[in-house]
């Protein structure tokens, strides 16, 4: 059975209530340590999450030293470290995400805002289109592509599953018109895309041509949003050699307003409907 959380957003939040807890103590990193009898490398790579797993000896240790006694807190908490052990199912998809991967975060995602300039979007996307986009590209071997779909389709079940992601998509209209694969591909695809934009937990927004000049004639990218209280909004840009991550409030705000402005710069979703289905008509004229 697959996880319906993040394992690091998890343990990001069990050291953050450690370090808090260290903080009320009124402790160092070194003073921790000294109290322990551990080094203070070893309380440092606890508090920056470079150790990912917490014995259940050594969080006892800590909250005794911080003097977390409420036994539900104790309690919660160890249940984060036990789900920071896990391993979600990307772990399997470690050459497509790469170390710190996307659909660890998506997981436990609430929102999702995304810009896509060039292609539809990878959540939107059907098993054939994926496959046409990774042949265009470098990873030509036949295993490698079908790995790859296999890791994009999976991603796709944070939008059906219970309680599911609102995804809310803007894309160039480029996106649409580029011919992946060929137009029968191309029509499933847009024909996929008419029917998830219609599912009420997703909007698609479409930016026309006519619009000319736009706030996000940049990279693709998305904001990641979090229930209350689990983790702070970032930004996932995808780069031709790695996936970045911006978690800096200031660098969250921006991409926000760069998002706003192009929402409002776009059709409406029900005008972008209507798009869609005139483009999906054409593909199908032409088939």
């Amino acid at each position: 059975m697959r996880i319906p959380y993040s394992p690091t957003l998890r343990l990001r939040l069990l050291v953050s209530e450690l370090k808090q807890g260290r903080e009320r103590a009124k402790l160092t990193v070194s003073q921790a340590g000294k109290v322990l009898g551990w080094t203070a490398s070893k309380i440092s790579k606890i508090e920056t999450t470079e150790t990912r797993r917490i014995t259940s000896g050594d969080l006892d240790k800590l909250m005794d030293l911080y003097k977390i006694d409420e036994p539900s807190k104790r309690l919660a908490m160890h249940a984060l470290a036990r789900d920071a052990k896990e391993r979600g199912w990307w772990s399997k998809y470690r050459e497509v995400f790469g170390e710190q991967a996307l659909p660890d975060f998506e997981a436990e995602a609430s929102v999702i805002r995304s810009f896509e300039g060039l292609v539809i979007p990878g959540l939107l996307q059907t098993p054939g289109y994926a496959e046409a986009l990774f042949q265009g590209g470098r990873y030509t071997d036949a295993k490698d592509i079908a790995h790859r779909v296999d890791a994009r389709m999976t991603r796709r079940e944070i939008l059906s599953r219970f309680n599911p992601v609102h995804l809310r998509v803007v894309m160039d209209e480029a996106a649409l018109r580029r011919m992946i694969g060929n137009s029968s591909i191309m029509a499933e695809q847009v024909r996929h895309l008419l029917h998830m934009a219609k599912m009420p937990n997703i909007d698609v927004q479409v930016l026309p041509f006519s619009a000319g000049s736009h706030a996000a004639l940049v990279a693709p990218f998305s904001i990641l949003e979090f229930p209350e209280n689990l983790a702070l909004p970032i930004v996932h840009v995808d780069t031709v050699t790695d996936s970045v991550f911006f978690e800096q409030p200031k660098d969250v705000a921006r991409y926000s307003a760069t998002f706003g402005d192009i929402q409002g710069t776009a059709l409406s979703t029900t005008q972008s409907a209507r798009f869609i289905a005139d483009v999906l008509a054409s593909l199908e004229s032409d088939g």
